[in-house]
Order: C-alpha cells, then sequence, then structure tokens
C-alpha cells in the first residue's frame, strides 16, 4: 500500500477519550458528510484508544466492547463504508494500550488478521506499556510485516511520539505517518511546544512516510477529553497553518456533529488553499530561512509545491506582533535573476509583492501568515 498524500479524518481521543459507542461513531460519520468535510477530502472514521474488552477471548482475539458497540465492528466499519468514508481503529505496540486495555505485543499477526476481517482501513499503533528488551524500531517492523501480510490495505499510523529516535528507523517500518511529538493539548502553550519540536527534526520531513505532529484542537475550545483552556481564533489559524505547511496529516479533533453551524471552525478546516498547501503531491522537504525581525519566537518555512510555486509560512509565537522580513535571496532569487514572487495570504485573501527583493509582513502575536506564492518577472 502507497500513500501518496497526508491523510485526513477525524479521531475520537481529542474530545471524548473513553467516552465513546457506536452511535456517536455512526453520528460522526454522518456528520463528515452532511457538513462538507468529506468533499473537502477528509475521509477517515477513527475509533481510539478504549473501545475493547479488558481481556481478550478464548482464540485471543480482541473483542469489542458489547455495551459500547452492540452491532459490532464489522457493522460499524461497513456503516462508515456505506458513507463513502474509510474506517480507522486503535492499538498499541505494549502489552496493555495506554488506557490499560489489551496491547498487540506478541499478537500482531493475528491481531491484523482481525482487523483486516472487520474491513478497518487505518491503524493507529501507540507506544504505551512497550517491552524495555525490545527495540520500538522491532516492535514497529513487526506490527509492519503483520498489515503488509493481512490481507488487506490499512494505513499503518505509528504513534512513537517520536521516542527511541523514531525520525531514524521509521521508514524501515512499513509505517505511512509517524507521530514526531507527545500527546496535543488544546492550548497557545502546547501548539507552541510541539512546533518547536520540529526543529530538530526538519529534515526528516519530506517524501515517505507523514510526519505526523498529532491531532487537530480546532474547534474544541477548550472542551473535551484534551480541552484544559483552549485556543484563539488566531492561534488555531496559526496551528493548521503550520501543521499544513509542514505536510503534517489532518485529523480533526472537536466533535463534528452540527460543526456546520460553526462558521469560524469551517472556515479553518475547509480553508482550500490551506488543505491545497498540505495535500501538494510533490510533498517536498520544508527548510527554514533566517529572515529579518523573526527573534527566538519567529520563525519562515519554506516548501516548494508541485508546478512550482512555494508555500511560505511567517511565524510569530512571541505575545507581540511583529514585522517579519523575508529576503528573497534567501530562497534563490535575488534581484538580478530576473524573477520575484507574488504572494497571495491563505487566510485574507490579501496579496502581496515583493520590494527591492523583500517581503515585509506585519504578523500578529501568536500568530501565522501563510502564503502561496508565484514566481513574476521582474518590472
Amino acid at each position: 500500500m502507497i500513500v501518496t498524500r497526508p491523510p485526513l479524518g477525524w479521531n475520537s481521543w481529542n474530545t471524548f477519550g473513553k467516552d465513546i459507542n457506536e452511535q456517536l461513531i455512526r453520528d460522526s460519520a454522518d456528520a463528515m458528510v452532511s457538513s462538507g468535510l468529506a468533499a473537502k477530502g477528509y475521509e477517515y472514521i477513527v475509533i481510539d484508544d478504549c473501545w475493547s474488552l479488558l481481556e481478550r477471548d478464548e482464540n485471543g482475539r480482541l473483542v469489542a466492547d458489547p455495551e459500547k458497540f452492540p452491532s459490532g465492528m464489522k457493522a460499524l466499519a461497513d456503516y462508515v463504508h456505506s458513507k463513502g468514508l474509510k474506517f480507522g481503529m486503535y492499538s498499541c505496540a505494549g502489552t496493555l494500550t495506554c488506557a490499560g486495555y489489551p496491547g498487540s505485543f506478541d499478537h500482531e499477526f493475528i491481531d491484523a488478521a482481525t482487523f483486516a476481517e472487520w474491513g478497518v482501513d487505518f491503524l493507529k499503533y501507540d507506544y504505551c506499556y512497550h517491552s524495555d528488551f525490545i527495540r520500538g524500531d522491532r516492535l514497529y517492523r513487526r506490527m509492519g510485516l503483520a498489515l503488509e501480510n493481512c490481507g488487506r490495505d490499512i494505513l499503518f499510523s505509528a504513534c512513537s511520539w517520536g521516542a527511541d529516535e523514531t525520525h531514524k528507523w521509521i521508514k524501515t517500518t512499513g509505517a505511512h505517518m509517524w507521530r514526531s511529538t507527545g500527546d496535543i493539548h488544546d492550548g497557545w502553550e502546547s501548539v507552541k511546544k510541539l512546533i518547536l519540536k520540529q526543529d530538530e527534526i526538519i529534515e526528516y520531513n519530506g517524501q515517505g512516510c507523514f510526519n505526523d505532529m498529532d491531532m487537530l484542537i480546532v474547534g474544541m475550545r477548550g472542551r473535551g477529553n484534551v480541552g484544559f483552556v483552549g485556543c484563539t481564533e488566531e492561534e488555531y489559524r496559526t496551528h493548521m497553518s503550520i501543521w499544513a505547511i509542514m505536510g503534517s496529516p489532518l485529523m480533526i479533533g472537536c466533535d463534528i456533529r452540527g460543526i456546520e453551524k460553526d462558521g469560524e471552525t469551517m472556515n479553518i478546516l475547509g480553508n482550500e488553499e490551506m488543505l491545497r498547501i498540505n495535500q501538494d503531491s510533490a510533498y517536498r522537504q520544508i527548510y527554514r530561512v533566517k529572515g529579518s525581525g523573526c527573534g527566538p519566537d519567529g520563525r519562515i518555512y519554506i516548501r516548494h509545491l508541485e508546478g512550482g510555486d512555494i508555500a511560505v509560512a511567517m511565524l510569530n509565537m512571541s505575545d507581540a506582533e511583529r514585522n517579519i522580513t523575508l529576503m528573497l535571496d534567501e530562497l534563490a532569487l535575488p534581484e538580478s535573476c530576473g524573477k520575484s514572487l507574488r504572494l497571495r495570504e491563505v487566510w485574507s485573501g490579501e496579496e502581496y509583492g515583493a520590494k527591492n527583493a523583500t517581503i515585509r509582513v506585519a504578523v500578529p502575536a501568536h500568530g501565522c501568515k501563510l502564503f502561496r506564492a508565484s514566481l513574476v518577472d521582474v518590472k
């Protein structure tokens, strides 16, 4: 199975945690379609931890909790598929999942076969309660082999939190996406922490196994399982902008039932220019340039897109507005080459041009200006 673009979808954990059931998943699948998010590419409906009984059956198989999922996982997968969507589930490389349910350690092949029989299309594979004697690369390679041999295409989402130098070995496992961070929480400090984590691994971001910066908190507003303090709309746009230019999978974490009534959240999640950048088929490695005015809490990220356009993110993580300047020679476009840039900001639609081979932009506190830029002739 080859996955060519970062997966888009919804996961139950951020809002609902252990409080999941069959009706919630059905309603969320319905909402994904009725809201128009499915038409924009959000296609996975993923059940996270706490879905099973605390013991395997007499044949060593995982069993869905009959109180939460009375119709069983096969029927639920069929319902999700009937909506034109894909169905995802959760397990763990340890003896237990993070919430204390049976993990897949030493049961990788039987679990992969079970997921295939149920019609699963996506497996999030966590890293709690794993053996201290078996290296993480071997645990994830074993599940990768199990999924490749289960008889069904199942997207392998490796959730090892970047531990044990995941970035150095994850592409050997067959994983299609890998968590580079710890868990996200619905608050600005959490978003900032996960962004700063990318400084250590930016050169590992590019074609192949997608760097997963964790699920989205857009629209949570302090509610739910990881609700905490919430974010402003500016901070949610920043969160989405950086996840987009980094090419991270975009897994919605808020309650999407009735989301079409929440115009601000829909405008962020459904912004077509942002999604075009995230889903760009070239999926080239991003890079940082120094710029001017960034300070210790500023960043300028660049990503070359298919067809010759360039994505530019000017990020200000400080508590005050900053004027950030991009020098085009840092993009190998000095004025002498005869080319410049025309930029269109994704969220506002505002257009910018270069003056004296520089682009100067006022970026609000905790804000990010995300641009799609096209080359133009110097006049």
